[in-house]
């Protein structure tokens, strides 16, 4: 090549080429990756149910458990913070007090009368029940609360504890759920699919058998006979780790079977070959060259495996083998929405049920984004 045509300037196309040439495979998939709207948009909603239930203790105005009721407000609707009303506006939001009685005309039901005429102002970093932060890092600062009384921005149950705030710390409790679970089915996937796969033989036929009767036991029967043992004087903490570890045993087999099949197809490639004639272990080959050259389709499985932990833990829950109360899990708050009287006349139970179903679609759309981003040659076939 000449001197003239190394100096002259390279063209935008040009350098969109090399970049593209000497970009980094994760570069690869991100690029790919934002091109995608409805997944770009699905992330920011995932991220921010995430943030909301990972900070949900400073988030929520008022601890979530039984402590933290409200007794006046028992089956209370949602109070939506106002500017307006017909007294003029104010700078800082504001909700008029109520006060409750039972009527006649419902059944003895309570009866909530607004006073237009009052007003009760919000505040905002404000001291309020004591809380811990990730677990460990002491508070008792909330993100707003009330000059006086309280607010229940999605209303409050029959116990009079706050919906907002059992809402975030559910969200956040189905999601560690979901991590342990995933995490425990990812470790086993990995070392039993690896086994398998590198080397085949009598060890794959017997691991695929156990494989293969642990994929045929239904899991809601097997739920049931793990309920009937569990002892009922359990804490909600221990109840929590052993529904996470009961998820991630029965999780692991379809992670295995695909690691399996991408062993089965490299183990004789020549980088695999040379390692062997240089002495490596089979250990160090599967963790040091088979797996790293499958990362990208590990991530995206676990992705999408995150939505089927929530929807397992949520159904085990909802169904009265899962978690219980005090424990706040999305099932456990959509144990609520099946009786009658709710659904007659208490709507504002039914608010988790959207928080859980744009949790689950946003999994959804995320791992279907990650899994087109991956595969390299998804734009070729488009």
């Amino acid at each position: 090549m000449s001197d003239a045509a190394m100096d002259r300037p390279q063209t935008p196309s040009n350098k969109a080429k090399e970049a593209y040439f000497t970009a980094s495979q994760g570069q690869l998939i991100w690029a790919r990756f934002k091109k995608q709207k409805a997944a770009m948009v699905a992330a920011m909603v995932l991220i921010t149910l995430i943030l909301s239930g990972l900070f949900a203790p400073f988030l929520s105005p008022y601890d979530p458990t039984v402590a933290g009721r409200n007794k006046d407000y028992l089956n209370g609707a949602p109070q939506i913070p106002q500017f307006c009303d017909k007294n003029g506006c104010s700078l800082v939001p504001f909700v008029h007090p109520v006060t409750r009685e039972r009527s006649i005309e419902t059944n003895f039901r309570w009866v909530e009368k607004v006073n237009e005429d009052a007003r009760v102002h919000m505040r905002f970093f404000v001291k309020g029940d004591d809380y811990h932060l990730f677990g460990f890092i002491p508070g008792n600062i909330h993100l707003f609360g009330m000059e006086e009384g309280k607010i229940h921005l999605f209303g409050t149950d029959s116990a009079g504890k706050d919906i907002f705030s059992r809402t975030l710390h559910a969200v956040w409790t189905s999601l560690q759920v979901g991590t342990i679970g995933v995490l425990i089915s990812f470790v086993l996937a990995l070392v039993i699919g690896g086994v398998s796969g590198y080397y085949g033989g009598w060890l794959d036929s017997v691991v695929q058998m156990i494989t293969d009767a642990i994929r045929t036991v239904p899991a809601i029967p097997l739920f049931m006979a793990i309920a009937a043992f569990v002892p009922s004087e359990w804490s909600a903490e221990t109840r929590f780790f052993f529904i996470s570890m009961i998820l991630g045993l029965i999780g692991w087999p379809t992670l295995a079977r695909r690691v399996r099949t991408h062993l089965l197809t490299e183990r004789n490639q020549e980088y695999v070959l040379a390692a062997q004639l240089c002495g490596a272990s089979g250990a160090h080959i599967i963790r040091r060259h088979l797996l790293p050259s499958f990362t990208s389709y590990i991530i995206v499985d676990l992705v999408i495996s995150f939505p089927y932990m929530v929807l397992s833990e949520t159904a085990l829950s909802f169904i009265g083998l899962g978690l219980k109360d005090p424990v706040n899990s999305l099932g456990v708050m959509l144990q609520n929405v099946t009786k009658a009287d709710v659904l007659l006349n208490y709507h504002w139970y039914f608010i988790p049920v959207l928080f859980f179903i744009t949790l689950v679609l946003a999994f959804v759309f995320v791992g279907d984004g990650l899994r087109d981003a991956a595969d390299p040659y998804a734009e070729t076939r488009k």
